[in-house]
């Protein structure tokens, strides 16, 4: 069994790690290059960029900063923001990333799943959802519907329909990215993870809420879910307690949980 993973993500405005409530009121943090040196010195296990603004302003990602992050980091590397086709992924790729985040763009025109992973592979291809909790409809039969734009705009989508069609087009990784749970420390919104993790074939990412190591347990044992995004928990101004990978994972160790090691 492969062990459980522990992700940092940066959401970035102007070169600067921000952090946000509910996808809202972003505060910076620090500079981007210099928050991905800290955490992969900390030894965490991957790292996801995103250029947060890109899309809703319709430009193509920075690339320069993709760059500048990549050189201070060793680990598995995604980024995502402003793709819009093919030559943008394989942009980003020669930058420095290792995978390629889709999202707004990826509900407006789902066939660039297909073509980024005929053209880099399926582990290339990551998709990032941005779902909140709705009442349930024939249309949205999960009671989660799918955001885009940094959740300005709601689309009427199932989010489970369409982390199923995802997986089918190609996607390799899918990120549930919790509106409601976003910045609030409460924790993971356990019931789409799970929800979704149990639907698709491939590698499920919890994100938006993880605030301390019970939420990390929980969502490894209430759920199939591969791996935490704990980017509040490391960095956040907003948190009561920040922790180091070290704590987390020898926490995780000490509960029995499948996580890769932290070495000494």
């Amino acid at each position: 069994m492969l062990a459980n993973r522990l992700i940092a993500c940066f959401d970035v405005i102007n070169g600067m790690v921000t952090k946000a409530n509910k996808f809202q009121n972003n505060i910076d943090i620090e500079k981007a290059e210099i928050v991905a040196k800290r955490v992969y010195d900390m030894q965490i296990d991957e790292i996801i960029f995103y250029d947060i603004k890109a899309s809703a302003e319709k430009r193509p990602i920075d690339l320069k900063l993709v760059e500048t992050v990549g050189k201070e980091v060793f680990v598995p590397f995604t980024v995502g923001g402003g793709i819009r086709n093919l030559t943008d992924m394989y942009n980003v790729l020669k930058a420095g990333a290792e995978k390629i985040s889709v999202d707004s763009m990826a509900v407006r025109n789902p066939d660039i799943i297909a073509e980024g992973a005929k053209a880099f592979g399926t582990q290339c291809i990551v998709l990032s959802m941005q779902v909140k909790k709705v009442e349930k409809t024939t249309k949205i039969p999960s009671g989660y519907e799918i955001a885009i734009d940094g959740a300005r705009v709601f689309t009427g989508m199932d989010a489970l329909e369409w982390a199923k069609r995802a997986a089918g087009l190609g996607a390799g990784e899918i990120v549930v990215n919790s509106i409601d749970n976003d910045g609030t420390h409460q924790g993971y919104d356990l019931l789409i993870t799970s929800m979704i993790a149990d639907n698709v074939s491939i590698p499920v990412i919890a994100s938006g809420g993880a605030g301390k190591m019970e939420h990390l347990y929980d969502v490894f044992t209430k759920t199939q879910a591969s791996a935490g995004i704990i980017s509040s928990m490391l960095y956040s101004t907003k948190i009561e307690k920040n922790f180091t990978v070290k704590e987390i994972k020898e926490y995780l160790q000490e509960m029995n949980v499948n996580i890769r090691p932290y070495i000494h």
